[in-house]
């Protein structure tokens, strides 16, 4: 059962227990973190559950698929580390992640 640091855009921690198999997007909009909106609830078609993913934990999320890729190219303010929290899928080696959520969503 992974332990998730949403750092949301205050500034604010929010730790949150996941179970492995969800997704980051499912995690936080239960635990209603601030700044994660998710208009498509999942489905990978806008970019509202945009995060930033600790340096650290980049390996562990795997890359952004094509498809992923694409809608990040509607997010606000992109940076390298990236990624749509609906498309990264939780285990129990992501215990501890850190993700940072952006001032405002698109």
């Amino acid at each position: 059962m992974p332990t998730i640091n949403y750092i949301d855009p205050t500034g604010k921690k929010h730790t949150v227990e996941a179970q492995s198999g969800q997704t980051l997007m499912e995690v936080a909009i239960k635990a209603l973190v601030p700044g994660i909106v998710a208009e498509c609830t999942g489905a990978c078609s806008c970019a509202t559950c945009h995060v930033y993913v600790d340096e650290e934990w980049r390996a562990k999320t795997g890359e952004a698929s094509g498809m992923e890729e694409d809608m990040l190219d509607f997010a606000v303010e992109v940076q390298d580390n990236s990624r749509l929290s609906c498309q990264i899928t939780l285990t129990d080696e992501m215990d501890g992640m850190t993700v940072h959520v952006p001032e405002r969503q698109h």
